[in-house]
């Protein structure tokens, strides 16, 4: 079992209420994945001004060193940790191990996010929570995350 992005596969959940699917995480996950869409659980609506991280990456801001703002001005950094949390909630509830997300994602992000206006390499907030706690995470954007 595995946990997927949710706009991987077809769920029209990105900021811009629009999705990302894939049809090769499709095919590769099958039935097994659970899509998640940790901006959505942590309280933010779709669709949502975009977001990008200020002082840091995902990590930083489990480390309290930066924050996640909309392009509006508004901290949502709450609600990024809070869907996080969420994330690996579900993740525990599950026993999964293994994650699918999709990159540049301040939540997902798994190499390369977007700070301060710029392509940065880094992570985001849930995938750095959920790596912190043991979890595979890998980018949907390096095949899907290998064979199931």
């Amino acid at each position: 079992m595995y946990i997927v992005s949710a706009c991987l596969v077809g769920v029209r959940c990105r900021y811009d209420g629009e999705s990302r699917e894939d049809p090769k995480v499709l095919e590769i996950l099958g039935g097994r994945a659970v899509p998640v869409c940790p901006e959505q659980l942590g309280g933010l609506p779709t669709p949502r001004p975009r977001a990008e991280f200020v002082g840091g990456d995902g990590e930083d801001v489990l480390d309290g060193r930066a924050r996640v703002v909309s392009e509006e001005g508004v901290d949502v950094t709450d609600f990024f940790l809070r869907g996080a949390e969420e994330v690996l909630r579900i993740a525990r509830l599950l026993g999964v191990r293994e994650v699918v997300f999709k990159d540049k994602s301040p939540s997902c992000g798994v190499r390369v996010v977007w700070v301060e206006g710029r392509e940065v390499p880094g992570v985001g907030v849930t995938s750095a929570l959920l790596m912190r706690n043991g979890l595979s995470v890998r980018a949907a954007e390096d095949g899907g995350g290998g064979s199931p």
